[in-house]
């Protein structure tokens, strides 16, 4: 059940797409304050687990005083909270203007484990600390996962070409770590919110404990004004996991509503 949740939490993020270098961003965010995403896991036909994110105000006072507080919000559901319950808060604040974090926080409950964190970033010197330390990073542009699933949504994608490849720098379990993503091209697919013209993208994944030796995962992405996953799959060791967006509110713009970044 904890490779589940895992995958869960992997098909969320898995947008996160960069080079080792400071990348290109569009200057005005694909989202704004009152977003609401809401999303459905599915193990094979069965309900696993559900998960919310939000982008809010931030309360709390940074250098930039435009800062974005963003959340996510993940438990398993139905048969699946009987036997495993997960309920898992993630917070990161960034910068209104970079999408920068300057503080990521989690509270995890899986079951009777429990951990709370933290990571405070000092992008001008390329480090991160949390609390078991300071953490270099190859690059000044780095995240949480959190902050780099948004900061993702507002790349520049004019240069991207079928088959192109990509990574990002982000701060999990005590280290900075990379993802790729390959480009794989635009597409139309049928969801339960319409059916939808998608930017459809290829996360890399590491066989194991989770996935077969030649699972891929695939994610859909809007090609519209907001860039929101609409969908996700991957093959595990036994079945397959589908992520689906299954409600959105708060959009900066109608949902599929082509703009000039648009692929």
């Amino acid at each position: 059940m904890k490779q589940l949740y895992a995958a869960l939490f992997l098909l969320i993020g898995s947008i996160c797409i960069s080079h080792a270098q400071t990348l290109p961003y569009l200057p005005n965010p694909t989202y704004k304050e009152g977003e609401k995403l809401t999303y459905k896991l599915r193990y094979g036909i069965i309900s696993a687990a559900t998960g919310t994110l939000k982008v809010e105000k931030s309360k709390l006072r940074f250098s930039n005083p435009t800062t974005f507080h963003l959340s996510a919000f993940g438990q398993t559901s139905g048969a699946f909270s009987v036997f495993y319950t997960v309920k898992n808060q993630y917070d990161s604040y960034i910068d209104g203007d970079t999408y920068l974090p300057y503080l990521y926080t989690e509270d995890i409950h899986e079951g009777s484990y429990t951990r709370r964190e933290y990571a405070t970033f000092d992008h001008k010197n390329k480090k991160v600390s949390g609390k078991k330390g300071t953490f270099k990073s190859p690059t000044s542009q780095f995240f949480d996962l959190l902050s780099a699933y948004y900061f993702s949504r507002n790349l520049d994608l004019s240069s991207l070409k079928k088959g192109d490849t990509f990574k990002i720098s982000y701060f999990l379990n005590d280290e900075v770590s990379q993802l790729g993503v390959k480009y794989i091209g635009v597409e139309k697919i049928k969801t339960s919110l319409g059916t939808i013209e998608c930017i459809k993208l290829s996360p890399e994944i590491t066989p194991g404990r989770i996935f077969k030796k030649d699972s891929q995962l695939y994610l859909w992405v809007t090609n519209d004004g907001n860039r929101i996953p609409v969908k996700a799959q991957v093959e595990i060791l036994i079945g397959s996991v589908t992520m689906e967006l299954v409600q959105a509110s708060g959009l900066k713009h109608k949902l599929g509503e082509r703009v000039s970044y648009s692929k």
